[in-house]
């Protein structure tokens, strides 16, 4: 993984996520976020190149925000349970994965530009 970064919704002037990771590696993309009991408030993890997402092997509902190559959402799944398939966001480059709830409590919507900041001070792993 890599180090965190802070994840900011530039049009509602909230913060995403202050420690955010990349899934690198096909093992890491494959793997996700599977095996884990939840997530900490302030986590999120982003897949590049990614336009679906599953919660097959995942024991928590999670937020996935799509975002595209200008860094504008152009499709939220709020809440998808374990064992589901999101929809197939075509525009998308990268899904952002956040604790349940996450989107809304940032008021994250459709069309907002997203902006990825490395130099926050908690540090977030996903090392199992």
């Amino acid at each position: 993984m890599t180090r965190p970064v802070a994840i900011y919704n530039l049009t509602r002037d909230t913060l995403l996520a202050s420690g955010a990771r990349f899934a690198i590696g096909s093992r890491q993309r494959c793997r996700g976020l599977i095996g884990r009991e939840g997530m900490r408030p302030g986590e999120a993890l982003v897949i590049r190149k990614c336009r679906q997402v599953h919660t097959f092997g995942m024991r928590f509902p999670i937020d996935v925000v799509f975002i595209d190559r200008r860094g504008r959402v152009i499709r939220i799944c709020p809440e998808l349970p374990p064992r589901r398939l999101s929809p197939v966001a075509w525009r998308a480059r990268d899904a952002i994965e956040l604790p349940a709830g996450a989107s809304g409590a940032s008021r994250t919507a459709v069309g907002d530009a997203i902006r990825f900041e490395k130099g926050i001070e908690r540090d977030t792993t996903f090392d199992r």
